[in-house]
């Protein structure tokens, strides 16, 4: 990570990520994030740390293309994002995985279902990926639950199957929105270490937690947002496997 690039520099190809010093405000507010300029590299592993209001959740809106700067430049897979053609927005989305805060599953479709969204999205048909999102549910734990509907399901089969229906277009970036706060630590641990796997595949992840005690312990850095402002915190110790 690179905490105070350039403005106006050529990208460079190693950056999947990268914000030259960009401020966001809702309305007429006053801004939420104020001059953050980091970058993150392929295949990195972080955690966004912050007090609640502090904008963790703006700064993933950012990442993923659902809220836009009121100024700085946002650079996506080197992309300029306020220069990019509007026609390239989806291609971009499709490279970034999301694991919400609230999950949004769909109550009225099986976790297999769920988790095949993004491929029937994409038009994909039934045939071309039946096996492989079987295989996903699998992975994540849920292979003997894959035609049980969301409201049968524990919280944390939610939140496994929510990481799945994310990851399932093997996406370059991973966000997660606080994906262990209505877990208990068993589960927060075993939440983790899926995405320390996916990590080790390559993908880029970025967590945003309150969970002070699974970042001290995975010895992964952090980026903290307090009163608008990100700052880097080294890791703690060894990374947990």
């Amino acid at each position: 990570m690179s905490r105070n690039p350039s403005a106006g520099a050529a990208t460079d190809p190693d950056e999947v990520v990268r914000f030259d010093d960009v401020s966001m405000r809702y309305g007429r507010g006053p801004e939420v994030l104020r001059d953050l300029s980091f970058s993150l590299s392929p295949g990195s592993f972080h955690f966004l740390t912050g007090p609640s209001g502090a904008g963790k959740s703006s700064l993933l809106k950012l990442i993923y293309l659902a809220a836009r700067p009121s100024k700085g430049l946002i650079h996506l897979f080197g992309h300029d994002i306020a220069h990019a053609d509007p026609g390239d927005r989806p291609q971009l989305r499709r490279r970034i995985g999301v694991v919400f805060q609230d999950l949004l599953l769909l109550e009225h479709m099986t976790a297999f279902d769920n988790a095949a969204l993004p491929l029937r999205i994409g038009g994909a048909r039934p045939q071309e990926y039946r096996d492989d999102v079987a295989e996903l549910l699998t992975w994540v734990g849920l292979g003997a639950r894959m035609h049980a509907l969301p409201a049968t399901l524990a919280g944390g089969e939610k939140q496994r199957l929510a990481i799945a229906r994310a990851v399932v277009n093997r996406p370059q970036i991973l966000l997660a929105d606080e994906p262990t706060s209505n877990v208990d630590h068993e589960m927060a641990l075993r939440i983790y270490r899926l995405f320390v796997e996916l990590n080790r595949l390559g993908t880029t992840v970025l967590i945003a937690t309150h969970d002070q005690d699974l970042v001290a312990r995975s010895g992964r850095p952090s980026l903290h947002l307090e009163g608008g402002r990100l700052g880097l915190r080294a890791p703690q110790g060894p990374a947990l496997s």
